[in-house]
């Protein structure tokens, strides 16, 4: 295992993160699950903070701190097909990567818009993404994991093996250790028809009670992002993707969103799914500042719309984002995995680039609205927060579940549902 200081080669390509800058003390960097265990003794017996970083980007901004320790899982990132529709991934590959790996066996997995972001992170939060409606969130892809839990051991999870464990990861992972591989149920899909569309709607809010009936009543196959930009001028960008390449059935769902009042431009092309999330490959430096508040809605009814057109003309605020969920997502049993968010049909997030006080009395109007929340969208980590990701009853489980797990709160950085934190806030 290296492990890299403030003075070795190398070191400024490591310190910072997608969206925050760092100088930790020392970034260690594991190959293996032995390797994971013996860098959590280490920062374990050091007393410092430290931090689980996959390698891939993400909105938060806690994979990377001032003075401490980070554990680096980029070296693990395997992806490794192993017959039939299984796949087993390592936590530091990138979404990017696993979907191009894939493509040649005519699977994938449905992950996020982004080929950046880091498998590790997405897959124990939850993993909406544009394939969602069609195949559900990336967790309910898991079949199994290997994770190393705070006291060192290295544990396998599944349904049959430690099934409290593994319930408790998909959703919470962060706070139970560090997940060392993942073992999918990949679905067979190689291309699907992806649109993007442009609107310059006239009347903001009707265009997005539209939007919302369109989304709600479109076929399974069918998941839609929306992009907002805020000022005077309304715009919006979206992605459409309809998972399957059969374009006799695929055109009259896309017609639906075309004929959506404000349409300005639109192109539709079938394509491998793996060209689907964007994929930068760049470099982290701390480059992506922005503040975002997010939360969950059942529909985009004429109040929560108002609300929202009000929002993207409110000073701070520099988009919204609206992404589809619902569909097969919604099949899952809200109490088969910790995320129980199982009856929305929409994560709204807000974006702004300053923040301060201006973003967070905007989101104000709009939060009252929110039914729930999916943590990997929000940068401000109240403990409030815990509160509306994870409704009482499992929440209660978690926090049971930390006591057995973790009981000295060692994975305390990112979403800390222990009974201490609870406490604290």
């Amino acid at each position: 295992m290296d492990i890299v200081r403030p003075s070795d080669t190398g070191y400024a390509a490591l310190q910072h993160v997608y969206s925050s800058t760092g100088r930790p003390g020392s970034i260690l960097l594991p190959r293996t699950t032995t390797e994971v265990a013996e860098a959590l003794a280490i920062v374990r017996a050091s007393g410092r903070p430290f931090a689980v970083r996959s390698g891939g980007h993400g909105i938060s901004s806690i994979a990377t701190n001032t003075g401490g320790d980070v554990i680096d899982l980029r070296a693990l990132a395997s992806v490794e097909p192993r017959g039939g529709r299984s796949v087993r991934v390592g936590p530091g590959a990138r979404w990017g990567a696993v979907a191009w790996a894939l493509a040649p066996h005519g699977l994938a997995i449905s992950s996020g818009d982004s080929g950046d972001v880091g498998v590790g992170g997405l897959a124990t939060t939850g993993g909406i993404g544009l394939m969602g409606r069609a195949h559900g969130l990336t967790i309910d892809r898991l079949r199994g994991a290997e994770i190393v839990t705070a006291d060192g051991t290295a544990r396998r999870v599944s349904g049959d093996e430690e099934p409290d464990l593994f319930w408790a990861i998909r959703g919470a992972g962060a706070n139970f250790g560090i997940v060392t591989a993942f073992d999918f149920e990949a679905s067979e899909t190689a291309d699907v028809v992806q649109t993007t569309a442009v609107y310059q709607p006239i009347d903001l809010a009707a265009f997005l009670q539209a939007w919302g009936r369109t989304v709600e009543t479109a076929a399974r196959r069918v998941s839609a992002f929306l992009y907002l930009g805020a000022g005077p001028t309304p715009f919006a960008q979206a992605t459409i993707v309809y998972a399957g390449d059969d374009l006799e059935a695929a055109a009259p769902e896309i017609e639906r969103f075309l004929r959506i009042p404000g349409l300005a431009g639109q192109r539709a092309a079938v394509t491998p799914y793996a060209a689907v999330p964007l994929t930068s490959g760049a470099p982290h430096t701390g480059q992506q500042r922005a503040a975002t508040h997010t939360g969950l809605a059942v529909h985009l009814d004429q109040d929560l719309s108002d609300r929202i057109a009000v929002l993207l003309r409110s000073a701070g605020v520099d988009m919204v984002q609206i992404r589809s969920v619902g569909g097969a997502i919604n099949d899952v049993d809200p109490a088969a995995t910790a995320y129980a968010h199982r009856h929305q049909n929409f994560s709204v997030t807000a974006v702004s680039v300053r923040g301060g006080d201006a973003f967070h009395d905007a989101w104000e109007s709009v939060h009252p609205r929110m039914d729930g929340m999916y943590l990997s969208f929000e940068t401000d980590h109240a403990p409030s927060a815990v509160a509306e990701a994870f409704p009482p009853a499992t929440l209660a489980r978690l926090r049971d579940l930390k006591a057995r797990w973790d009981p000295d709160d060692l994975f305390d950085q990112n979403f800390d549902v222990s009974r201490t934190s609870a406490e604290l806030s």
